[in-house]
């Protein structure tokens, strides 16, 4: 992947058509209000999800859905005709276990400008990941989802920027027109609308301080589909500045805000660290790590083997086992 090798960013802490990188400590709001309408080709975000992490302060939902809404609105001000607004979102948890998606909560946010901004739902993309919260009362969440709305019906996206490997490159046609002649598309395939890759842990090579950080690979492809080199890319909550990151690695305008000073000092540091080509991080396409079937971890210890047998035969006479 080429990276941006400029000596120096134009880095500010308030909005201006011609900042490099706009990096505003404090409240959102008043970030995207200094921002002109139908400036942002993509505004792309991951809000908090009101869980009660350190950098956020838990509310009602009813309080959080009306936070959003306002975030929202300034989202599609912003965005100009052609563009598009991608928000990334996980679940509520509530006191009793209740799990809330929250995309099904703010769907009908962007839904209502749906006739007089013609901001259009494209795609509802599944993130994947293997490792996260181990639960005990229900099947463990491992997965994200991503609403992509397009503000007007004619709008960019760059299918050829973000192809990935097809399983089987070689295959050909048996019939047809086709019959002998190769299936795929020589530059990969539609990474379809489930896409798997691992979340940042503790061994992540891009892992930071940020308790909540998300991989470049994540906004990276968002990015290149959906803009153009030189667009603005706005991400309204940036924590750690990984949408900046994916920016600047890719030649964009990009705008972000965060609450937490620690966390857009960070943001700075990462995204000078990406302009240099110093900043290490997960390339797009690099498989995910399978142990070697010889290895320990792969390794069945004896204490489970016995204890499957014994709950195995525990429950001899049920039905659904």
């Amino acid at each position: 992947m080429k990276q941006l090798r400029k000596k120096k960013l134009t880095i500010r802490k308030r909005y201006a058509k011609e900042n490099d990188l706009t990096l505003f400590h404090g409240d959102c709001l008043d970030l995207l209000k200094q921002i002109p309408d139908n400036s942002a080709q993509l505004v792309i975000t991951s809000p908090p999800y009101n869980v009660g992490k350190p950098y956020e302060k838990k509310e009602s939902l009813e309080s959080y859905v009306e936070l959003q809404r306002l975030v929202i609105a300034e989202a599609v001000r912003i965005t100009r005709d052609g563009g598009s607004i991608c928000w990334q979102v996980g679940h509520h948890v509530n006191g009793h276990r209740q799990v809330f998606p929250l995309d099904l909560l703010l769907h009908p946010l962007f839904q209502s400008y749906s006739s007089s901004n013609e901001v259009y739902l494209r795609n509802r993309i599944i993130w994947h990941y293997e490792h996260g919260l181990h639960c005990k009362h229900r099947f463990s969440g491992r997965h994200e989802t991503i609403l992509w709305y397009t503000k007007g019906k004619k709008y960019i996206f760059n299918l050829d920027e973000v192809r990935v490997p097809q399983k089987y490159p070689g295959k050909r046609g048996h019939k047809g027109a086709n019959r002998g002649k190769y299936t795929g598309n020589p530059l990969g395939k539609n990474p379809g609308d489930v896409w798997i890759f691992p979340n940042v842990k503790s061994n992540h090579i891009e892992k930071t301080e940020h308790p909540c950080q998300f991989p470049v690979e994540l906004p990276e492809r968002l990015i290149r589909a959906l803009t153009g080199p030189g667009d603005l890319v706005v991400d309204p909550f940036m924590g750690s500045g990984t949408t900046a990151v994916a920016a600047v690695l890719n030649h964009r305008r990009v705008a972000g805000a965060d609450l937490v000073s620690e966390y857009v000092e960070l943001a700075r540091k990462r995204t000078m660290q990406a302009a240099r080509g110093k900043l290490r991080y997960r390339l797009s396409h690099t498989p995910i790590y399978v142990l070697a079937a010889n290895t320990p971890l792969r390794t069945v210890p004896e204490e489970f083997l016995q204890l499957r047998l014994l709950y195995a035969g525990n429950n001899s006479l049920n039905p659904a086992t």
